[in-house]
């Protein structure tokens, strides 16, 4: 056995098994840490079969932005697990008819590869060049324009989703600091001049 399977199989097996930890821990927390675990194995698998721009990818978008949101809305919400646990044997069928058509596929996968049916495999990266300079030379030369086109798609759905959030509402009160500055004395003060009445003894 070379090194590489070595390092393959051991990444593989701490993967494997921090993804079971995902499902059968009780602890949000610890799930939350637990994936962020099977996160950095799955990069570290993904630098070994020469897909960088992959496993930077998973590491800056995943680790850095999107479980670190996770754990904090878990912290933060006051979640009673215990209701939730009640009908987790409710979804069993669901997750395990979903379990076993991702097994077959990998089957499928693993069987045509094996039998030579996958079809020819990718081209062999030149001497010099990484699998990242590779992706972005494709991206800006050969699909430069459907990659603008889908980057200001992005940009018109997040000026749509901030604009459908932050509209204003009826009941909510503000202040025009506009007319505040404007305002004048006459405005808001009025001098009423009365007569002054002596009563009787």
């Amino acid at each position: 056995m070379t090194f590489f399977t070595f390092t393959f199989y051991a990444f593989a097996a701490i993967l494997v098994f921090a993804a079971l930890r995902v499902v059968t821990t009780r602890n949000a927390v610890h799930a939350a840490l637990w994936l962020v675990l099977s996160f950095f194995t799955a990069a570290c698998v993904w630098m070994l079969l020469q897909a960088e721009f992959l496993a930077i990818t998973l590491v800056l978008v995943y680790v850095g932005a999107v479980m670190v949101l996770f754990l904090f809305v878990v912290m933060m919400l006051d979640v009673n697990f215990d209701t939730l646990r009640e009908r987790f044997r409710s979804y069993l069928p669901i997750g395990g008819a979903v379990g076993a058509l991702v097994l077959i596929e990998m089957t499928l996968v693993i069987a045509g590869a094996a039998l030579g049916k996958a079809g020819p495999g990718a081209p062999p990266t030149p001497a010099g060049t990484s699998n990242t300079q590779a992706l972005g030379r494709l991206i800006y030369v050969d699909y430069v324009y459907p990659f603008e086109i889908a980057a200001v798609v992005l940009l018109v759905a997040i000026v749509a989703a901030i604009t459908l959030t932050h509209r204003a509402r009826r009941e909510s009160k503000y202040q025009d600091p506009g007319r505040q500055v404007k305002v004048r004395r006459e405005d808001r003060v009025r001098l009423v001049r009365m007569p002054s009445e002596k009563t009787g003894a």
